[in-house]
């Protein structure tokens, strides 16, 4: 009976000791966990500050007006004009970005995780590293001189806003589709090949299918890098205030150009007692293009959300 109890007394003890957290560790967990908190707080309060800035200055400037004019023929403090020749620029360019870039960058992954091995993959990956620090400016200097050997010193359009953005979305595309197909299970590609299965048919419809949603993400990532670039587009495409929905020929605007236009021109000069004269409309319609810009990127990320969730893979 006695070895019974002892038997039993050494178990609770044994719990107590394994369930039971020191005070010293308690203490630093505590501490540790009031620390983190504390970095995401100050991590949160520039960006809450930023969305609350924009919101506050360019809400007021929102309308179905204002989304749905261009500038052509507005001047001075006429608070008449809008931006959708601004938004549709925007989404045209980027869109033929994405056109240029994405397929690039995946096939580019691919080759470095699948099959790139010895110096030829080497100096890709060196090249994609030097290629993520490149300046944006010197990005759109490229497209300048690229196009200029073919078009002439004074062309400007959208396609060349395009691929100016396509040199900054590769080395993105390419670095964060990589880590995706990295983490494909090998176990996958082997029992796919161990069924007979090719290699670039384990690719496509093995490592490709599962890994898109990840793919997806550094997608939505490389457009949100490119998005609000204003120094490519405003060497590579220029200004205008008329709606252009042609990449191909002629200046098109963006929602960064418009902004640092707008905000660049200041306060209007309004005569007194002028009632369709509004001194700080450039002002506004900067800051409701940047509010408009935000949620365009917001409006990107959701739909990227929708995609991880549809293709992710299904675990029960």
């Amino acid at each position: 009976m006695s070895a019974d109890t002892s038997t039993m007394d050494s178990t609770e003890r044994t719990r107590a000791l394994l369930t039971t957290a020191e005070p010293r560790r308690r203490r630093t967990d505590r501490i540790m966990a009031v620390l983190i908190w504390g970095a995401f707080g100050l991590a949160m309060l520039p960006l809450v500050s930023l969305l609350w800035t924009v919101l506050f200055n360019g809400a007021g400037r929102i309308s179905i007006e204002f989304l749905t004019y261009s500038m052509r023929g507005i001047f001075g403090g006429d608070p008449s004009g809008g931006i959708y020749h601004a938004m549709m620029g925007t989404l045209i360019i980027t869109g033929w970005a994405a056109l240029i870039s994405v397929p690039i960058g995946i096939l580019v992954a691919i080759y470095l995780v699948e099959y790139g091995r010895g110096p030829l993959a080497r100096s890709v990956t060196f090249f994609v590293d030097v290629m993520t620090g490149i300046p944006s400016i010197v990005a759109g200097l490229f497209a300048v001189s690229l196009f200029t050997i073919f078009f002439g010193p004074g062309a400007r359009f959208g396609l060349m806003g395009a691929v100016a953005l396509s040199v900054l979305m590769i080395p993105v595309v390419v670095r964060s589709c990589e880590e995706m197909l990295k983490l494909v299970p090998n176990e996958l590609r082997e029992a796919s090949y161990a069924l007979g299965v090719p290699k670039w048919l384990t690719i496509v419809r093995v490592v490709l299918r599962t890994s898109v949603a990840g793919l997806t993400t550094g997608v939505l990532l490389s457009v949100a890098r490119v998005i609000g670039e204003t120094a490519p587009l405003l060497v590579a495409v220029g200004v205008t205030d008329s709606i252009n929905f042609n990449a191909f020929e002629g200046r098109m605007m963006t929602l960064p150009v418009f902004i640092y236009r707008q905000y660049s021109q200041g306060l209007a000069t309004c005569r007194e007692g002028q009632a369709d004269c509004v001194a700080d409309i450039a002002l506004q319609n900067a800051w409701g293009a940047a509010l408009t810009l935000i949620a365009i990127v917001m409006l990107l990320n959701i739909a990227g959300r929708l995609v991880n969730r549809w293709f992710a893979p299904k675990t029960r």
